[in-house]
């Protein structure tokens, strides 16, 4: 018997036809699964229709649109034995991206087919799932001058021209950062946290790996002075991704942890998973291995930490206190 699977369609999401590419879905996957279509509307969100899914006792849920409503189903599922799987239409598509799933909607299909079920980290961003990334400062800022019709016309180049627009006139703002081992005081410009993340999302780049069922977040600081060096350090951030090195810059920092949390003066804007939303100080814990994932067979490390050189760096040592269960089992994966 075909296993029953409820399709999630945002029909906003992306450039293209919705209802020619939904008609393209159920082709390429009703005859191989009992198919449930679910579209999303405006007072039906995508939340809503997961949590329907499961109810009805979906064996697979497919999400197909952007990365807001991979996130918002990606929640739902979280820590249940209901896989996932994507179907990409959206403009950044950061989230299959970053696991190898393909844009192109046919060979998305084939991996809800015959993908493999592989165990990812997901997080929760003060209470908020967070799948990909939270950004501080730049990377929020960027997110923020880019609109709707932008991201439509100009697809993930709206992104990277808003984002050397900033390096113009780029601020730095003071910064805490505490995870479970340390405390670290340091100026930055941007401060990105990721789960997963594409190498597009250069500013998440530092470990040059951001590992997907590791236990931890990867932790990226970028501190340049002036537009010459924040244009260097971005290019190696770009380097550092499609090398897989870690960064050998003193401005840009990196470190991983299971947890942390960031407090910066004066208060910066702050982008969870491509989305403005919420407000600091941010707390995010690492659930790992908190998402069941359908990915291609081919999909799926690196220095750990690395802060000398850092402007206005401080660093306290702390106790590491006695932790149980899945966060003690990630802390020990950085010794």
């Amino acid at each position: 018997m075909s296993p029953t699977t409820h399709l999630i369609f945002n029909p906003v999401s992306g450039q293209g036809d919705a209802e020619l590419e939904l008609a393209q879905i159920k082709a390429s996957l009703g005859n191989a699964l009992n198919l449930v279509v679910h579209k999303t509307k405006p007072d039906i969100s995508a939340t809503d229709l997961a949590h329907q899914a499961l109810e009805a006792g979906a064996d697979l849920v497919i999400a197909s649109g952007g990365d807001g409503t991979v996130s918002a189903v990606a929640a739902v599922l979280t820590n249940t034995e209901v896989p996932l799987s994507i179907i990409p239409r959206g403009t950044a598509n950061a989230i299959a991206t970053a696991m190898s799933i393909p844009t192109d909607l046919h060979d998305a299909c084939g991996v809800v087919t015959s993908g493999e079920c592989h165990a990812i980290d997901i997080a929760s961003c003060n209470d908020l799932p967070m799948v990909l990334l939270a950004g501080v400062g730049l990377e929020a800022t960027v997110i923020e001058q880019v609109s709707r019709a932008r991201k439509n016309s100009m697809g993930t180049w709206a992104y990277l021209i808003a984002g050397v627009q900033q390096l113009r006139d780029i601020p730095t703002f003071e910064a805490v950062i505490e995870t479970r081992e340390k405390t670290i005081s340091v100026q930055a410009s941007a401060i990105t946290v990721a789960n997963l993340a594409p190498s597009t999302s250069i500013l998440a780049q530092g470990p040059a790996q951001v590992i997907a069922d590791d236990g931890l977040l990867d932790i990226t600081i970028f501190s340049p002075q002036g537009l010459g060096d924040a244009i260097a350090a971005s290019y190696e951030l770009f380097r550092s991704a499609l090398s897989e090195e870690a960064t050998q810059r003193d401005d840009i920092g990196f470190l991983r942890s299971s947890y942390v949390k960031i407090s910066t003066e004066p208060d910066q804007k702050v982008v969870i998973d491509g989305e403005i939303v919420g407000e600091l100080p941010l707390e995010i814990r690492c659930i790992p291995r908190g998402l069941k994932l359908l990915v291609p067979p081919e999909a799926l490390p690196a220095e750990v930490e690395s802060l000398e050189g850092l402007p206005g760096l401080t660093i306290e040592e702390k106790e590491i206190p006695e932790v149980q269960g899945a966060d003690k089992t990630a802390d020990s994966s950085q010794s």
